[in-house]
């Protein structure tokens, strides 16, 4: 027979659920009915026990009731930023690995309570309500007395247990040991301020539609609502604090669109030399969600605007392209289908050269893991060499569809040198009509924080990419 963990009398009540707990993703925020914390606890165990079984975050997250989601959102980036500690502790904890479901729930309390400045909720509401979450889980009711102890016996030797797990690279960086080695090697003088970084709470930037407002015309509006924000790159306003979109002065009427100040520099960087006077044919090859298909439209001229051809592989991520092209006033030619097969959506949309490329090739998206934690649990090391095989292949079939005296800008969401330095030095070797043009690299992704690490870094908080910009020469 399990029992209820019984509270020190200092010990606050368990209480319910909070709206949203610190650290929530944006978009979180507004009324909520009261959930109790047991029930986002469950729903943050079953989802972290799909990740660890190879699913993204917000596809298990999907499957959480829509009145649970929004609290159980925040519970699980806050665990995902911490699993690692979290997993050292439990093996001081426990000598067996628990089946997959408690485990996760005993990971998700360690990853919630370990740090008390970090904490959600006060350590003994947390363990009380996580004991019941498994009470009341037919699948984990029989380890509830395992759970209750593991987590009591924290308490008790909480400073003890921290210490031993100090010196672990998994505790110390939350980061996957081959992940925190190919840093090192990339990034021999950055690496620990990356990892440092990941572990941070992305902030929330807008990108200013240029054809509908102001940079300065937006900052008065947000000042005038008492809403914190501040100029970041050409066309970025950085928020103090996230908003849920529908509560973005401007928003809905196409005003401003959110995007991070570092992959604003694609359609600057593509657009910044070409002749914006006469009409051009640009192709976004892998253009889902549409964000920098919507930039490119945004930076042209309205008296001669650009002709962009939007592909992407997956049909329902093209119906997002529509969806924020339509909200923003802006045209384009959307298709699905793959970049890799010219031959299929080439000659039935013109088959002419394009003036300039932009290929935001699929990667690692090793930059943005502030923004999605479980990124680096669901990546294998192996990927990063079958995802450069991708990269160069799209290079290689897009290169040719590229009109002499254009350019092509190659980017990636990563900062393994693989999927970016190493990929442009290949390229340059065995195409002799590529130069490079003066281009950011790596961009180390950073919160604002201390100096400047990297030259061509953005003054300001941003994630991690890598932009290569390459001009044809004319036969």
């Amino acid at each position: 027979m399990t029992t209820r963990p019984s509270l020190p009398s200092s010990a606050p009540a368990p209480r319910p659920a909070r709206q949203i707990p610190p650290g929530g993703a944006a978009g979180d925020a507004g009324p909520r009915e009261s959930i109790a914390l047991w029930q986002q606890l469950q729903a943050a165990a079953q989802t972290l026990a799909a990740v660890r079984g190879g699913q993204s975050a917000p596809v298990a997250l999907q499957a959480v009731p829509s009145t649970l989601r929004p609290g159980t959102r925040a519970l699980v980036s806050h665990v995902l930023r911490w699993l690692g500690q979290a997993e050292a502790l439990r093996r001081k904890l426990a000598s067996r690995t628990p089946p997959p479901l408690p485990d996760a729930l005993l990971c998700t309390a360690l990853a919630l309570v370990w740090r008390a400045e970090d904490a959600p909720y006060d350590a003994f509401t947390l363990v009380d309500q996580a004991v019941e979450a498994a009470k009341r889980s037919p699948a984990m009711r029989a380890q509830s007395s395992f759970i209750n102890a593991c987590l009591r016996r924290f308490l008790r030797e909480q400073e003890a247990l921290v210490a031993a797990t100090a010196q672990e690279p998994l505790a110390l960086w939350n980061h996957p040991r081959w992940w925190i080695d190919h840093l090192k090697h990339d990034h021999p003088r950055q690496w620990q301020d990356i990892l440092r970084t990941n572990n941070t709470q992305a902030p929330m930037v807008l990108r200013v539609n240029a054809r509908k407002a102001t940079v300065a015309g937006v900052l008065s509006r947000l000042h005038a609502m008492n809403i914190g924000a501040e100029r970041v790159g050409a066309q970025g306003v950085l928020l103090a604090h996230a908003l849920p979109v529908d509560q973005i002065p401007g928003f809905p009427e196409g005003h401003v669109s959110v995007q991070d100040a570092g992959a604003q520099l694609a359609a600057q960087l593509l657009l910044g030399g070409l002749d914006l006077s006469k009409p051009l044919r640009v192709l976004d090859a892998c253009a889902a969600p549409g964000g920098k298909t919507a930039h490119l439209l945004e930076m042209a001229p309205e008296c001669a605007p650009l002709s962009v051809l939007a592909l992407d592989i997956d049909p329902q991520r093209c119906e997002r392209i529509h969806e924020n092209l339509e909200r923003l006033g802006l045209q384009a030619t959307v298709v699905a289908a793959d970049a890799q097969e010219p031959a299929r959506w080439w000659p039935p949309h013109g088959g002419q050269p394009f003036d300039a490329i932009l290929l935001d090739a699929p990667c690692t998206a090793s930059g943005i893991v502030r923004r999605h934690p479980d990124v680096r649990w669901l990546r294998r090391e192996s990927d990063i060499a079958q995802l450069a095989i991708v990269q160069a292949g799209l290079l290689a079939k897009l290169w040719p569809l590229l009109a002499p005296g254009g350019r092509l800008l190659y980017c990636t969401c990563s900062v393994f040198r693989e999927e970016g330095e190493h990929q442009i030095e290949a390229f340059l070797a065995h195409n002799i009509d590529a130069a490079l043009c003066p281009s950011p690299g790596h961009l180390i992704p950073r919160n604002g924080a201390g100096q400047r690490w990297v030259p061509d870094n953005l003054p300001g908080d941003h994630d991690g990419f890598f932009y290569a910009l390459l001009q044809k020469h004319a036969p």
